[in-house]
């Protein structure tokens, strides 16, 4: 049945542990029959579920703040990085071993800290960890990519954001929250695959929203989920907790891909025709969704080491659902076909087509900052690097097909032959 949840607010939620986590190993079922299992094996899974959510929030006192989690050893390291958050060199992976494994969680309490919100929207420091627990816990770390690293590292992103000058100057109170909350939970409960394969495969979730920004949905469902849950903002007037909620939305969905070209048009004209107004709440919730796109997607932008391991899991990902695919014998997915699609190939098509034109406007927007200098900087040469690496691969490729091919009058025509 539909488990969301109609609030006071009129926005419906998904409640947390409604649905069991997509089990591969009654995809075959799925495929073949259109059922995933019997009814009780489904309520098993429900049930588990639930229990495993409850367990986790369970387990103990949640502590003032999340740094008192850490071993002594680590806890010095972990305070200096996060004098550091702001710049563009931020190593989240380290983060997140200091942190162990809580990057999330210690980022956003230190940055609703840093920009004023605990104080200024009253927030219970405690119902904060537990709702940003949460949301860490929601996010699946068997993903390669789509897990609470990659949602600390856009927060991060988001950050850097909010402070460039153009943007900063104008934002409330409000649209930082609402900037750094869309940005932790934009990728919430996020199942490691696409929503193609969803549709194709006749997912819950692909019915449930009519095959329409499917993910985006989901995610900002369940966010609101985990917020009414919290009572995080259980103590706000109602009219602002909607507009809190629907504005998560409108962030949220931003973040799908199919929109892209959508949002970059609209970006163009309004940077051509200089009529943005930031003093305008809609101007600026318009920018606040830029802003995340770009924090989504800027791995390309980082430091070479952290955009390559990054460019590694997103494929990786991509390769586990191709694998599925193949298993099902269903139709593999475009990027996810291990033996066709390489890594640097990925990569420089993902650059020229989707993050150099976002990040350019990006950079028109901002006035040419160093942030933005910066970041086109390290885009510019990483991928020079993997069209180096895919020349290197183009290259062993043909030696080694040659080498097998120089014995025998046939084989040496047919080298010639090839192109």
């Amino acid at each position: 049945g539909d488990a969301r949840v109609r609030g006071q607010t009129g926005v419906l939620s998904e409640r947390r542990g409604s649905y069991p986590f997509i089990d591969f190993r009654l995809l075959n079922n799925t495929t073949l029959s259109g059922e995933v299992g019997t009814k009780k094996k489904v309520k098993r899974l429900l049930s588990f579920q639930r229990y495993f959510h409850a367990s986790r929030l369970l387990r103990g006192i949640v502590p003032q703040a999340s740094l008192y989690l850490l071993d002594e050893d680590y806890l010095g390291q972990a305070r200096h990085m996060l004098s550091k958050v702001g710049m563009w060199d931020f190593d989240i992976f380290l983060f997140d071993r200091l942190t162990n494994g809580n990057s999330l969680v210690t980022l956003l309490c230190h940055l609703f800290n840093v920009h004023g919100l605990i104080h200024h929207f009253q927030l219970d420091m405690v119902t904060l960890h537990r709702f940003l627990v949460m949301v860490q816990e929601d996010y699946h770390s068997q993903n390669p990519y789509h897990n609470a690293v990659h949602a600390a590292d856009v927060t991060q992103a988001m950050h850097c954001y909010l402070r460039e000058p153009k943007l900063a100057n104008f934002l409330t109170p409000s649209d930082i929250m609402l900037g750094l909350l869309a940005a932790a939970a934009h990728d919430v409960d996020h199942p490691g695959v696409n929503q193609p394969f969803l549709i194709k495969t006749k997912h819950h979730l692909a019915s449930l929203y009519q095959n329409v920004s499917v993910l985006e949905n989901h995610h900002w469902r369940s966010t609101i989920g985990m917020l009414r849950e919290s009572r995080l903002l259980a103590h706000l007037p109602k009219e602002v907790t909607q507009d809190i909620e629907q504005q998560l939305g409108s962030l949220i969905l931003a973040t799908d891909i199919n929109r892209q070209n959508e949002f970059l048009i609209r970006l163009k004209s309004h940077l051509d025709n200089q009529d943005l107004r930031l003093e305008d709440a809609q101007d600026r919730h318009f920018m606040l969704q830029i802003a995340l796109k770009c924090a989504d997607i800027c791995n390309p932008c980082r430091l070479w080491d952290l955009s390559k391991q990054w460019s590694e899991r997103v494929c990786e990902e991509f390769y586990r659902q191709g694998d599925l695919e193949q298993k099902f014998e269903l139709e593999i997915s475009p990027l996810c076909n291990q033996q066709k699609d390489t890594i640097p190939s990925i990569q420089i098509g993902f650059m020229t087509y989707i993050v150099e034109p976002l990040f350019e406007r990006w950079a028109q927007f901002t006035g040419d900052t160093p942030l933005s200098e910066n970041m086109l900087n390290h885009l510019r040469r990483n991928k020079a690097k993997w069209r180096s690496l895919l020349h290197k691969q183009h290259s062993s490729s043909r030696s080694s097909d040659h080498s097998g091919q120089v014995t025998g009058s046939q084989e040496q025509t047919l080298n010639k032959e090839t192109p």
